[in-house]
């Protein structure tokens, strides 16, 4: 039995990143929000230029979780504007991996990130009809602290939960 790995993102990885939220974005979000903005969406957050950018930035942390040498999932982080905060912005693996604890192994790898560097408090955002992952969620900690919608641009909202989690 294979275990996954998790490293970090590396410029050679981009087209593989972007083919695999295509792949994760459609099957996943085709009920929930209409193929339009699915596709404005990912032409917003997951070109090569912007993910190149991110990789080599100091305020954004990528990662990727290989299984049997072929990357199955991500996760990506950013700084917010507040102290000792990052927000957890991306989080998938892909539909053929989903429900077998990756996603927890995700998030541990993302804890133990915040507690060597002394962040203190991880959010993220999920789209209310997301019920999956938000159980999910819910399941590794995090708590609904507050409802938020947002305008994106193109007459798309992203109408999400802000979910919070502390890390000691």
């Amino acid at each position: 039995m294979s275990f996954p790995s998790i490293i970090s993102l590396t410029l050679d990885d981009t087209d593989l990143i972007i083919a695999l939220a295509n792949t994760i974005w459609h099957k996943h979000y085709s009920s929930i929000i209409s193929t339009e903005q699915i596709e404005y969406m990912l032409n917003q957050r997951y070109h090569s230029t912007l993910i190149r950018r991110q990789i080599l930035s100091h305020n954004t942390w990528w990662r990727k979780l290989v299984l049997n040498n072929k990357i199955i999932g991500f996760s990506c982080c950013v700084l917010t504007r507040h102290p000792k905060e990052l927000k957890l912005d991306k989080l998938y693996l892909h539909p053929h991996h989903q429900r077998k604890g990756y996603g927890e192994i995700l998030v541990d790898d993302i804890k133990q990130f915040m507690r060597y560097h002394a962040f203190e408090k991880l959010t993220l955002t999920v789209n209310k009809n997301n019920t999956l992952a938000i159980a999910a969620y819910l399941h590794y900690g995090f708590k609904k602290s507050d409802d938020i919608v947002i305008d994106i641009g193109n007459g798309f909202v992203m109408d999400d939960y802000l979910m919070t989690m502390n890390i000691k």
